[in-house]
């Protein structure tokens, strides 16, 4: 349950607690590493320049700026990382967190451009195509600015600990799921081959994300996009597999319930999401394919619909003491997450 100021403001109200102790908690849970930033003109104002940056060097660098070369890009890309780490360290030691994490993430999402520039200028790049389509065409080229990209998001990471610098590294993982076929079968690329290896290594990100989970304990929100493109990743994979069998499509709705049911065990979102998405999907299948002439499917699903909602009533009254029974068998680590 996520406490706000106006639940303490409550709380005075009903005499629990003084205006005093209201905030001083408001103060202390701002200061704590799980607490997410506010929504407020501060941060907007924060994420805004950030993203508008991190934009202009990676999404909206635009075609003229070949011209230049590699060496005059690649120094230019250089002087900003030394100013974005520069900005970082300084914001770091003012404790403003949320700037500090943006201007680490700039020097991260820095990198591909960098490496780019340095095949280009040593005369190492294979082929002919250019920076601005990094972000748009899946291919092998990009392999080596995104093993870079991972270096250096990792050791960036690992020194400020900012939960956003993990955006980064999570993309360039989601990117490098598509760009690795290409590196490894070349010019022998399918639409299945894509999206099982799609498939694998989303799970692979995912069980990352996870281990991240529980390494964090209740500090800071590392995993959070980890999961986001771990889970996209996989989903999308399952999701694209040809199923041309019915068990096959009922094996697909049950590992989306199962997303479903990880994303309320581990109170995540994104696997709740993914999982009805998938859930419908399947659902639409029955209703325009295999159910198409039959009046009593709507019914069917309708009933099914209810039962549902009454074993949701059935699970709020005994909660506590199933959740409890659950919590037991779990080793230690995993009943604080």
């Amino acid at each position: 349950m996520k406490i706000t100021p106006a639940m303490i403001n409550k709380a005075v109200e009903a005499k629990i607690i003084n205006d005093k102790q209201a905030q001083d908690l408001i103060a202390f849970f701002k200061k704590l590493p799980e607490h997410g930033p506010d929504f407020n003109l501060t941060n907007v104002l924060y994420y805004f320049g950030g993203l508008i940056a991190i934009g202009a060097m990676t999404l909206f660098m635009n075609i003229g700026w070949e011209i230049y070369g590699g060496w005059g890009i690649l120094f230019l890309s250089l002087s900003y990382a030394v100013l974005g780490i520069a900005l970082t360290h300084h914001f770091h030691g003012l404790d403003y967190i949320i700037p500090a994490g943006i201007c680490a993430t700039f020097v991260i999402c820095l990198t591909p451009l960098a490496i780019y520039r340095f095949q280009q200028g040593m005369g190492w790049w294979p082929g002919d195509a250019v920076y601005q389509d990094y972000h748009f065409y899946i291919r092998w080229n990009w392999i080596f600015m995104e093993l870079g990209t991972l270096a250096i998001g990792v050791i960036l990471a690992y020194i400020y600990r900012y939960p956003f610098m993990i955006m980064p590294i999570a993309v360039t993982l989601w990117y490098m799921s598509m760009d690795i076929i290409f590196f490894i079968n070349g010019d022998e690329y399918t639409y299945e081959l894509g999206a099982m290896v799609s498939m694998y290594f989303g799970l692979i990100m995912t069980l990352i994300a996870f281990w991240v989970d529980i390494r964090s304990g209740q500090g800071a929100d590392y995993a959070y996009w980890l999961y986001i493109f771990g889970v996209l990743a996989f989903w999308g994979g399952l999701t694209s597999q040809d199923a041309d069998t019915e068990l096959s499509r009922l094996c697909y709705l049950g590992i989306n319930l199962f997303l479903i049911l990880i994303g309320v065990i581990l109170n995540r979102k994104v696997f709740v999401i993914f999982g009805a998405i998938g859930t419908c999907l399947y659902l639409g299948h029955l209703s325009y394919v295999v159910f198409q002439d039959s009046y009593f499917f709507p019914v069917a699903l309708t009933a099914i619909g209810f039962a549902i909602i009454y074993l949701g009533i059935l699970w709020q009254k005994h909660e506590a003491k199933l959740t409890a029974k659950l919590r037991n068998i779990l080793p230690q680590s995993l009943r604080h997450l």
